[in-house]
């Protein structure tokens, strides 16, 4: 069993991403903090094996909660839930060694997916033997980071894709543009062209579905 403490300042997203983490088999929740100060004190106390840790605290930003957990000889693991898209709050997670950065808003999927992906790395290597280079350098690919999302074209938006991502990954089937334009509340245009991006890049998969006249629709589900 995986160990959990969640540190975030909001008693309501706490109680969500503790339901979420709930119900992840191999994971529960030991504690919650509020601020960073908090954090130090529960992991002293709980000794958790993970800590999702906002970075907008009251007291202080995420990422100074991590060096202090360090000096404390505290060795929890640290994956980052925030808000914070700033390239020099995810390089900062980076250097300090967090194990996954989640940005919010997500749901329950995005967060199960990074916990079981680093349940799986964190038991390759408690069971990996070292007998040479090739073992350690096997170890190391295990637990690097994952790589980054590709970047989006120009004049494309991350909360719009993360939206129509969203609805994809949630869709029973296939949608067509028109479908997901529909349930957003977005243009055609702006789905279809979103849609194909992720087609492009490999991430969703196209289907053609013919009708009685005309061309046929092109219909997209996310890829697995």
């Amino acid at each position: 069993m995986i160990d959990v403490l969640i540190v975030e300042d909001d008693f309501m997203v706490a109680r969500i991403h503790r339901g979420f983490v709930n119900d992840v088999e191999g994971f529960r929740v030991v504690g919650t903090a509020n601020c960073g100060e908090q954090a130090l004190t529960a992991v002293a106390e709980l000794h958790p094996d993970l800590v999702l840790l906002d970075l907008y605290l009251p007291d202080m930003f995420g990422l100074e909660v991590i060096p202090r957990l360090r000096s404390a000889g505290h060795d929890c693991d640290v994956l980052v839930i925030s808000a914070a898209r700033e390239s020099e709050a995810v390089r900062g997670a980076v250097r300090q060694g967090v194990v996954d950065y989640l940005l919010k808003p997500f749901d329950a999927e995005d967060l199960r997916a990074r916990l079981e992906r680093y349940a799986a790395r964190r038991s390759d290597l408690y069971t990996a033997v070292v007998s040479g280079q090739a073992d350690v350098d096997r170890a190391m690919a295990r637990v690097a980071a994952p790589a980054a999302a590709p970047t989006l074209p120009k004049g494309m938006s991350v909360e719009t894709a993360e939206l129509i991502e969203r609805e994809l990954r949630v869709a029973e089937g296939s949608l067509s543009a028109a479908e997901c334009a529909a349930r957003l509340g977005v243009s055609r245009v702006s789905a279809r062209r979103y849609l194909e991006h992720f087609s492009d890049i490999g991430r969703a998969e196209v289907s053609l579905r013919y009708g009685h006249a005309g061309r046929p629709e092109r219909r997209y589900s996310w890829r697995s």
